[in-house]
């Protein structure tokens, strides 16, 4: 299956191109097009007036000082290159601002940018190895090698990554011992997902237990990267007994597996705690696209009457799709549809393609970032933690995909319209305690639709804004002078008002969690002395099989 294929199942069928466009974009662009046809020869003329001030070194248009591609010092001090980067900055500025002058709905307006960011990003004179000052300099100083390293990369590439650049040296970590290496075995398996329980590192725990949520479309050890970088460890070494779903990664055959398999499927592991633990209930930590399906659990629990879940945070989850964002432009009629029909037709979307998209939404950061170093520069792909987990990814089932997207176009887990297990799941009837988790420079889920998920459940929320981004924010440990939170009680549903009450201080979320769970963790009691029950023996050590992909 080529990868271009499973792009297109990934994100719909377009209306102009089709399989060519598939999210529509060029219609996206021709409406803001067609919108901001009085403005655009003003637009025009301020480029050509800005392009002229250019031409004699009068132009004051500079790089954003975060911007990496034009750090080289030949981009401000040679008078070629920087009239070069000043024009490139300056039609790409107004590209940007003719979409921003369009009348149009936010999730148009949001592809209409996305387009935008594509074409720039692709035409940075930083890509074109003959505009480059940097590889330029690689190249004389190593006298060509940097050249055949880089057309090495380029040709490895083209034949293992669908010509997309490697991002990291996978083969540097090994899964169990570098990555997900927290001590713990497999308690509960069923056939969607593995429930590993950790090692206690204290003598006392508290007494309700703690379940990880993980995405179905990433593998859990995010939460547990590294040593020194996990959550999981950092979590146990606070004195809380920590257990996290594993998620299966499904083949075609598995297909038919939606959000209601998952749900039963959690649901069953969350039983599988409270039997090995003894505690009537748990605390949930949904993560991203885990999160919704933790909330979808917490919505048929309160219909069911079930108390399982004492109390749930939600790290980087957006529930509420009416709050524009990155990832709800996808909720439109067509590419809805069009995704829907070519997901099912081939099973599963696969990992590179789900990655492909993601890397798509930063196309500077994750796509041409890494086309510079290894092709341009010929260096090898860095050994990064963060960035192996993300290689590592999973499939997604068919009518999982169709069920998210319809979430993503109608807001249906939001308004309360969302069935799970022939149950209405409606979250003003949960009333459990809620903290949610955001990231101010998250490029996939704002910070804003985070916040919103506190005017969605019926009992008290809380929220904790981190200075992070998406995957940042959840590697997050103590310690780093850069990182800051943002607290402050949720006293109104207006975000901006919550940010001007509230308080920034040094430090990282995982800290805050602690205290807030801390006070729902149902006093402490001593260390179990073996992991699992005569019910749930251990079956195997952490971090199971699933995670290898079986």
């Amino acid at each position: 299956m080529a990868a271009a294929d499973e792009v297109d199942a990934v994100v719909g069928g377009g209306e102009l191109l089709g399989p060519l466009d598939p999210l529509d974009l060029v219609g996206a662009v021709a409406r803001a097009g067609r919108s901001v046809a009085t403005t655009a020869p003003r637009r025009a003329a301020a480029l050509a007036g800005e392009l002229g001030r250019i031409a004699l070194g009068r132009s004051e248009v500079r790089p954003d000082a975060r911007d990496w591609r034009f750090e080289n010092r030949a981009w401000s001090e040679h008078p070629g290159y920087r009239r070069l980067a000043q024009s490139y900055l300056a039609w790409s500025a107004a590209l940007g601002d003719l979409v921003d002058d369009a009348d149009l709905d936010w999730r148009t307006a949001e592809r209409a940018r996305f387009a935008v960011s594509l074409l720039t990003s692709a035409l940075a004179p930083t890509n074109n190895f003959f505009l480059n000052p940097e590889a330029l300099e690689r190249a004389w100083e190593t006298a060509g090698v940097s050249v055949w390293r880089g057309l090495r990369n380029l040709s490895r590439d083209l034949r293992q990554n669908h010509g997309l650049p490697r991002p990291v040296d996978r083969a540097a970590f090994r899964v169990g011992q570098d990555l997900a290496a927290t001590p713990g075995g497999v308690v509960f398996a069923n056939e969607v997902c593995e429930l590993l329980q950790f090692t206690p590192s204290t003598t006392a725990v508290f007494a309700r237990p703690v379940v990880v949520v993980p995405p179905q479309i990433n593998k859990y050890y995010v939460m547990d990267l590294a040593p020194g970088r996990s959550f999981v460890e950092y979590a146990v070494a606070q004195g809380f007994q920590m257990f996290a779903a594993s998620w299966r990664n499904p083949t075609p055959a598995q297909r038919r597996w939606g959000l209601q398999t998952y749900v039963e499927a959690l649901e069953e592991a969350v039983e599988a705690v409270v039997a090995i633990t003894g505690s009537d209930d748990v605390a949930a930590v949904g993560v991203c696209a885990g999160g919704l399906t933790t909330a979808a659990l917490l919505g048929r629990h309160a219909f069911c009457g079930r108390d399982l879940v004492h109390s749930a945070t939600f790290a980087v989850t957006q529930l509420d799709y009416d709050v524009p964002s990155t990832i709800g432009m996808l909720g439109v009629p067509h590419v809805v549809t069009g995704a829907a029909r070519a997901s099912r037709q081939r099973g599963t979307i696969g990992p590179e393609a789900l990655g492909a998209v993601f890397s798509m939404l930063r196309p500077n950061d994750l796509i041409w970032n890494y086309w510079v170093r290894n092709n341009l520069l010929g260096e090898d792909p860095p050994a990064f933690d963060v960035l192996a987990w993300n290689a590592d990814g999973t499939s997604l089932p068919a009518d999982l995909h169709a069920e998210f997207l319809e979430v993503f176009l109608h807001n249906s887990l939001a308004r309360g319209e969302l069935p799970c297990l022939d149950t209405p799941v409606d979250l003003q009837k949960v009333t459990c305690d809620v903290l949610s988790v955001g990231a101010r420079n998250d490029h996939l889920v704002p910070w804003k639709a985070c916040f919103a998920t506190t005017q969605l459940f019926g009992g008290h929320s809380d929220f904790v804004l981190s200075s992070s981004g998406h995957i940042q924010s959840l590697v997050n440990p103590p310690g780093s002078k850069k990182m800051a939170v943002t607290t402050g009680p949720v006293t109104s549903p207006d975000p901006d008002a919550w940010l001007a009450s509230a308080t920034e201080s040094p430090g990282v979320w995982w800290h805050e969690w602690a205290a807030w769970q801390g006070a729902r963790a149902g006093g402490e009691r001593t260390a179990p002395s073996r992991l699992g029950n005569r019910r749930h023996p251990v079956r195997s050590p952490a971090p199971g099989t699933y995670v290898f992909g079986h």
